[in-house]
C-alpha cells in the first residue's frame, strides 16, 4: 500500500512531535539555566495544547490528527519542571497539576464550555507566544531559547493545517494552526536575530 501526501504528513508530523521538545530540555540541562525561557508562555501553551486535545476527543476526531498531543504534553511538563527548578519555584508545580486536571474535566462539563474554550484556546496559544516574544524582547538575549524546537513547531502545524484541510476541515482548528504557524515563524526568526546579534558583539 503506497504512502499517500496525507500519511506522510501524519508521520513526519508524529516523528517530529515526538522530539519537538528534546532540543529546549537539552539546552536548558546543559546550560544548568532556564534563561530567556518564559514560565508563562509554557503554562499558556500547556493550557492551549490540554483544551485543543480534550476538543480533538470529545468530538471524535480521527485520532491521527491529534495523536502527538499526549506527547507534546508530556514533554512540556518535563520542560516546566525543569524551568520551575532552576528558577527555584518547584513548590508550585503541584498547583499547576491541580489547575490543569481540573481544567481537563471542567471542559467538557457542557458543549458549550468545551466549543468556548476551544475558541479561545488560539487565544491562549497565541499569547503563549507573544509572552516568549516579550520576554525575548526584554532581555534582548535567546538565552536556552531552542531555535530548533521553535522551527519544529512551525512545521508541524504547517502540516496540521493540510491534515486538517484534508480530514476535518475544522474552521476553528485551521485558524488556530494559522496562527501559531505565523507565531512559530516569529519567534523562530527573533531567536535567530538575537542569536546572531550576541555572536557579532
Amino acid at each position: 500500500m503506497a504512502l499517500t501526501l496525507l500519511d506522510v504528513a501524519h508521520w513526519s508530523t508524529w516523528a517530529v512531535c515526538a522530539v519537538i521538545k528534546l532540543p529546549q530540555l537539552a539546552a536548558v540541562l546543559q546550560a544548568g539555566s532556564a534563561r530567556g525561557l518564559s514560565v508563562g508562555s509554557l503554562l499558556l501553551e500547556l493550557a492551549g495544547f490540554i483544551v485543543f486535545l480534550r476538543y480533538q476527543i470529545y468530538y471524535g476526531y480521527p485520532l491521527q490528527t491529534y495523536l502527538e498531543y499526549p506527547i507534546i504534553i508530556a514533554q512540556d511538563v518535563i520542560l516546566l519542571l525543569c524551568i520551575l527548578h532552576f528558577y527555584g519555584k518547584t513548590k508550585r508545580a503541584l498547583f499547576f497539576a491541580v489547575i490543569f486536571w481540573g481544567g481537563w474535566y471542567m471542559l467538557t462539563l457542557r458543549k458549550w464550555i468545551i466549543d468556548l474554550a476551544m475558541n479561545l484556546c488560539t487565544f491562549i496559544s497565541a499569547a503563549s507566544k507573544l509572552v516568549q516574544l516579550w520576554c525575548l524582547w526584554q532581555t534582548k538575549d535567546s538565552g536556552e531559547v531552542s531555535a530548533l524546537t521553535w522551527s519544529m513547531s512551525a512545521y508541524t502545524c504547517a502540516t496540521r493545517i493540510f491534515t486538517t484541510v484534508v480530514t476535518t476541515n475544522d474552521l476553528a482548528v485551521l485558524i488556530r494552526f494559522i496562527t501559531m504557524l505565523i507565531l512559530n515563524i516569529w519567534v523562530t526568526a527573533t531567536i535567530l536575530h538575537y542569536r546572531k546579534t550576541k555572536k557579532t558583539d
